[in-house]
């Protein structure tokens, strides 16, 4: 699954729309986004590790690497 869909399942879990994303990752980063540059990111697979940390904290998750 990639990262786009994985997000949409969790921004529908956390009932938050991607406009109310990006409003909340300004604040955490002191850096302007928009849901279009959001999707554009996404779309373009260039979001960036930082990037998607920054996301699950948002959303109440933390990134861990598990080995198989």
């Amino acid at each position: 699954m990639d990262i786009k869909t994985q997000l949409k399942i969790l921004l529908t879990l956390k009932h938050m729309s991607i406009e109310e994303l990006a409003k909340r990752l300004t604040i955490e980063t002191n850096h302007n986004y928009t849901a279009a540059m959001i999707y554009g990111k996404l779309n373009r697979d260039t979001i960036s590790f930082t990037e998607c940390q920054h996301i699950a904290k948002i959303l109440g998750y933390k990134i861990e690497f598990v080995e198989e």
